[in-house]
């Protein structure tokens, strides 16, 4: 979708409005009809580059408008409550997905704060994984950091109760400024995912490399594994595993790609 300063000094607020409510629109619509679609990255073991699960990532091909990136429509989503019905439909998929793919392995789902509210998140784990006969240890829930800005008993409750019956979860794009370190040691977690904005810089970005010790020794500690999210580069992934990360996620190892491709390199793999 173009972005920028085309639209010319005669765009007008009422204009920006109806654009807004046609993609609200379009979006319900793409609900109701499956329009939407998962792409998966690797999840990587760094020690040995073997690949444990996949991260699904939700992609609208729109007819219109091209493919449109999540950046653009996840807060209108958020923002309508769209974004309940869309983070179901996500979990039931990946989940029926994952059960597929022959050489096992996790499959890692993004979660929005509203899937929270009232229970709404167990209801829609427990139906995903009950029509996908997924087992519970090959699911990964993931919480951002901006999520505990509101986090309450209730949500605590609900991620025990998840953590309880097997299902992995992780706290995603660390380091952006919201959560303490002190906070992980509230939370049921199985991994933190370390947001790319500290693994840019490395190795050679002194203050981002002792960030990293220090949150790498302070998970040692409370047994949480580490991901590193955004690896593009050798050096970083080396760094990393000198260090001590466990896994690792980004373009050196793979881009994401349609869950049919991945099916076809298993396959081609036997």
């Amino acid at each position: 979708m173009p972005r920028g300063n085309e639209e010319g000094p005669g765009r007008t607020a009422d204009a920006e409005v109806g654009d807004l409510r046609r993609l609200e629109r379009e979006l319900r619509g793409a609900l109701a009809r499956d329009g939407f679609l998962l792409h998966y990255q690797p999840l990587v073991k760094l020690s040995d580059a073997s690949r444990f699960g996949m991260e699904a990532l939700i992609r609208w091909p729109n007819r219109r408008r091209g493919m449109i990136a999540p950046s653009l429509f996840i807060p209108v989503a958020e923002a309508n409550g769209a974004i309940t019905p869309i983070g179901g439909w996500v979990l039931r998929t990946a989940c029926r997905d994952a059960a597929l793919w022959p050489d096992g392995g996790v499959v890692s789902v993004n979660v929005s704060a509203r899937q929270f509210a009232g229970g709404v998140l167990i209801g829609q784990v427990a139906r995903a994984l009950l029509d996908s006969g997924l087992p519970p240890e090959r699911l990964q829930i993931e919480i951002t950091e901006t999520m505990l800005l509101d986090v309450d008993t209730d949500v605590l409750f609900m991620l025990a109760a998840l953590f309880d019956r097997g299902v992995s979860i992780a706290l995603d794009d660390f380091a952006t400024g919201y959560a303490s370190l002190a906070m992980l040691r509230r939370l049921p977690l199985n991994m933190l995912k370390l947001d790319r904005s500290l693994i840019r810089g490395l190795p050679h970005n002194a203050e981002d490399a002792a960030i990293l010790r220090a949150v790498l020794d302070i998970c040692r500690v409370l047994r949480i594994s580490v991901l590193a999210e955004g690896i593009e580069r050798a050096e970083q992934r080396d760094f990393l595993r000198e260090h001590g990360c466990d896994y690792g996620q980004g373009y050196l190892f793979s881009r994401p790609l349609p869950a049919a491709a991945w099916t076809v390199a298993a396959a081609e793999t036997v």
